[in-house]
């Protein structure tokens, strides 16, 4: 009997084996030389005509690669040669809003121009404004709100971008900028999390005097 198995496990095995090259030989050379920041390694895959929308094991563009390596002479070349900034990974980033969270403000800008879907949103159900409010990315928050970013979008957690500057920020000059930037551009100053507890309440919970005199002068209550 073992050995009538092993008669039929062994033809079983050979057939199996094309199968197995073919999934470890799968490969993403321009995504590969994106995270590198391969310049001219990513240009001579590009005239040999290697797909600009390829993706590597985590879904990730070569465009993603290169915005998350901050390779931004990489980025631009992907751009011209008319890469999706939208193209979202297997973690719902796409250049764009992974640019925005890491306060790439260059690399931002450039998706901007190349028509970067302000809408979109990660896997918390948030703009690129509202980590890179969180984070404290002043220039990239400055940039992002001369655009029609949503100011009150509200994501999964029921946060707002001014909530997460107060609830996760660390009360700094860096976040006071951003609170009064966000106010400036009409976020409203008492729109609450789930619990009904203000920007202004969280704020004096943490100990935040500064931000908190400047959120109770827009307003707040």
């Amino acid at each position: 009997m073992i050995h009538r198995f092993a008669l039929f496990a062994v033809p079983f095995l050979f057939l199996c084996l094309p199968m197995v090259a073919q999934a470890g030989s799968a490969s993403a050379p321009l995504v590969d030389a994106a995270a590198r920041g391969d310049l001219p390694q990513l240009q001579t895959l590009l005239v040999r005509g290697e797909a600009i929308e390829q993706r590597d094991g985590r879904g990730r563009t070569a465009l993603l690669a290169a915005t998350d390596g901050q390779h931004l002479a990489l980025v631009r070349v992907l751009i011209a040669h008319g890469a999706d900034v939208n193209a979202q990974d297997a973690q719902r980033d796409s250049a764009f809003l992974l640019a925005g969270a890491r306060g790439y403000t260059d690399i931002v800008r450039a998706t901007l121009a190349a028509g970067a879907d302000l809408k979109l949103t990660n896997r918390y159900g948030g703009t690129a404004l509202i980590p890179a409010c969180e984070r404290g990315h002043v220039d990239t928050v400055r940039l992002l709100l001369d655009t029609a970013i949503d100011v009150d979008h509200v994501n999964k957690l029921g946060w707002t971008a001014l909530l997460e500057a107060v609830l996760l920020g660390e009360g700094g000059a860096a976040h006071l900028e951003i609170v009064r930037l966000l106010l400036a551009h009409g976020a409203q100053v008492n729109l609450a999390d789930r619990d009904g507890v203000t920007p202004l309440q969280h704020a004096r919970q943490r100990g935040f005097g500064a931000m908190a005199e400047l959120l109770r002068a827009a307003g707040g209550r």
